[in-house]
């Protein structure tokens, strides 16, 4: 039976908006506002159908970990915040787990040249505060080569999640290691500042990016100048993503690589309204039915939910039955770096992030990914 059409919705909170429809900045740079109380499509979600197969090996309970580096370095966490250090310039942001002492002395967090002030909540928004007057609100940043701009954004946001970097270089190294006889095909959902379409179309990949805010795509392409891929093979396309996938399901369109990363709620340029819960299982459903006759790669991430990996890995088994792979599921976590005087405790010390599950494909079979 098929669920009634949507009532009107009240106002919800998330880490991640829908496809760029919240805490994202593009070009000029003009704060994105938090999403209101609208009403949703009242055209009702179809009944799913149950897909057959097996259900495919799986690894559970898997920590992905994202080292520091010169371009990133989580440097310390503690008291409901967390320390950071983009390139040289370190932020201070609220970070509801950490709910342990810091490591690091006072001075240190004080020092840092950014500081987000104002509403604690996650959508809420604030300002910044920096140590010099004359900073300016984009600053150039690099992750593993590529050249980008970072923005103190009005919801904390810096243009980047650090931790998806594990899942990129997972992507670039599936680009890499795939069949010369066509170029890969990679499809990036809810795309946000284009980071990961960008390292793909450098790999040599071919990209459909899709976001849901103008603002979001300015970005991303203010972002593929910089690092020199502004003739990469890109397609950047502002829309709903679910209503994106529908229709390419219709086209009989097909994709290698498939990147999703979409909030507990949000909503689209016209209005359309995203409820994880509900919408993800249809949205899976067309992901499963753009796979590529020789699928590599479908990377599922979510943020701030009310839910374990394990609820993501079981709507991913259900989906993706029968195919030829297999998934491995669990968490996205920063590692922190060591000060010059650390402790085990201290090096032991990490901040979970998100929560992910992969398919990946027999293609990549004996590929250390």
């Amino acid at each position: 039976m098929a669920k009634p059409g949507f009532k009107r919705s009240a106002k919800r909170k998330s880490s991640r908006p829908y496809g760029g429809a919240a805490q994202r900045g593009g070009k000029p740079v003009a704060e994105v506002e938090k999403p209101k109380a609208v009403f949703e499509a009242a055209e009702p979600l179809l009944p799913r159908e149950r897909r057959s197969g097996n259900r495919l090996p799986q690894t559970v309970s898997q920590l992905l970990l994202c080292e520091p580096s010169p371009d990133y370095a989580l440097l310390d966490t503690g008291n409901g915040e967390k320390l950071e250090r983009y390139g040289t310039t370190t932020i201070r942001r609220p970070e509801g787990q950490a709910m342990w002492l810091p490591h690091r002395p006072a001075s240190e967090w004080d020092g840092a040249d950014a500081t987000f002030t104002g509403d604690t909540d996650e959508e809420g928004p604030g300002r910044w505060k920096f140590s010099d007057p004359a900073r300016e609100e984009r600053f150039p940043l690099e992750v593993d080569g590529l050249p980008y701009w970072g923005r103190f954004t009005s919801f904390r946001h810096t243009g980047i999640f650090p931790e998806q970097v594990v899942h990129w270089r997972s992507m670039v190294k599936a680009i890499e290691q795939a069949p010369k006889d066509r170029p890969v095909s990679v499809l990036n959902l809810f795309g946000y500042t284009g980071l990961a379409s960008l390292m793909a179309a450098r790999a040599g990949a071919h990209v459909t990016h899709v976001d849901a805010s103008k603002k979001a795509i300015g970005w991303a392409r203010e972002n593929a100048e910089l690092a020199g891929l502004a003739d990469a093979p890109i397609r950047w396309i502002c829309d709903d993503a679910m209503k994106f996938c529908q229709r390419d399901v219709r086209r009989e369109q097909t994709y290698d690589i498939i990147l999703l990363d979409p909030p507990a709620y949000g909503r689209g340029p016209k209005g359309e309204v995203w409820q994880l819960f509900d919408h993800l299982p249809h949205m899976l459903d067309a992901v499963r039915d753009l796979q590529s006759e020789r699928p590599l790669l479908t990377i599922l991430t979510a943020y701030a939910i009310r839910a374990s990996h394990l609820a993501m890995h079981e709507i991913m088994q259900e989906v993706m039955a029968g195919m030829d792979g297999r998934l491995e599921s669990g968490e996205l976590v920063l590692r922190h770096a060591s000060a010059e005087q650390t402790s085990e405790d201290e090096i032991a010390r990490h901040l979970t992030t998100s929560m992910y599950c992969r398919f990946i494909g027999s293609e990549l079979n004996g590929v250390n990914l």
